[in-house]
């Protein structure tokens, strides 16, 4: 298989995606990206890992494990489509204005290859040296929950945006942190590659996105579980899970010990969509992988949760997935 970079439309050409690692780093902020872009690369994509320091070449996480053998910023070569992540730290670096005074030259570097066509991604609280920069102001952005609230009263010309996993607006991601920095490199390898890449991936690492191979829509999983609600995540759960079973607004709502009239309500203003609407796209989902696959379509209507063949072509055209020509 030969894979295309969407960078420069070259197969073969390598993106490099570079990792700062500052002092007192949070180990998942920074690892759970690595890994997803490992695992891309493994398959045979043209990814160049690169870890950096804006000081000291051995670096102490918060978790006291040791990053080693980093390389000064100033010596990585990053070019348009190149990605730079910055992962989240301790609270008490930064917050701490010595240390952004010593991360000066840094900072700068930053907007020099942002200037040039480089694409930024902030972890949890990188978000608060990324703004730091300058980058975030009258631009849209996030950070860990628990932060928003500062970072809006520290960065008062950003737009920091409450309750998202990640954010992107003109080359610039940030996200909430922990493992939605996994979520933001599955959806850039996404942007850099394709759909049925991005999938391989998530899989392998087992993380379910909820999305077909030639899907041109942003994936069911990042539209409508870009949340932080738990009791509308568990039932979205609910559903996924038992596609095949009829999902009464009742039981439903017994699962998260509300009252249908709630659920109804709290589901449409968190995802945007209602409970039915969701249930029917995860169907249609389902179905057009399964289509791909040869299955015939009575089969796979009595697999996703559907009376008969017909119910399923109705949904099917409402959504406007055509079936294919042999079905």
């Amino acid at each position: 298989m030969v894979l295309t970079s969407r960078r420069t439309g070259e197969s073969g050409t390598a993106v490099r995606i570079a990792f700062y690692i500052p002092p007192q780093v949070h180990i998942l902020d920074v690892c759970g990206p690595i890994h997803v872009f490992y695992e891309a690369r493994d398959m045979g994509l043209p990814i160049e890992l690169r870890f950096l320091s804006a000081g000291a070449l051995e670096v102490e996480s918060s978790s006291g494990l040791f990053f080693s053998r980093l390389e000064p910023f100033a010596d990585v070569e990053l070019g348009a489509g190149d990605f730079l992540f910055i992962p989240g730290l301790i609270h008490e670096l930064w917050k701490d204005d010595e240390f952004h005074k010593a991360n000066r030259a840094f900072y700068s570097w930053v907007k020099e290859r942002y200037a040039e066509g480089v694409k930024l991604a902030a972890v949890c609280t990188g978000s608060f040296l990324l703004a730091e920069t300058g980058l975030l102001n009258g631009r849209s952005c996030t950070t860990h929950w628990r932060y928003t609230e500062r970072m809006g009263e520290r960065f008062k010309e950003a737009a920091v945006v409450n309750n998202r996993l990640f954010v992107e607006e003109e080359g610039i991601f940030t996200s909430a942190g922990v493992s939605s920095g996994i979520d933001l490199a599955l959806y850039l390898l996404e942007r850099i590659y394709d759909t049925a890449l991005a999938l391989r991936v998530a899989r392998e690492v087992v993380i379910y996105i909820r999305r077909g191979e030639e899907d041109p829509q942003v994936s069911i999983f990042l539209q409508y579980r870009n949340h932080l609600d738990e009791r509308v995540h568990k039932v979205q759960d609910v559903i996924s899970n038992k596609l095949e079973e009829k999902h009464p607004i009742e039981e439903l709502a017994d699962v998260v010990n509300t009252s249908p009239r709630n659920l109804t309500r709290l589901f449409k203003k968190t995802t945007g969509i209602t409970v039915g609407e969701y249930i029917d796209k995860l169907r249609v989902e389902r179905a057009q992988q399964l289509l791909q696959t040869g299955q015939k379509v009575d089969y796979i209507a009595s697999q996703i949760g559907y009376a008969d063949a017909n119910q399923l072509r109705a949904v099917l055209r409402k959504y406007k997935r055509p079936l294919p020509s042999h079905q």
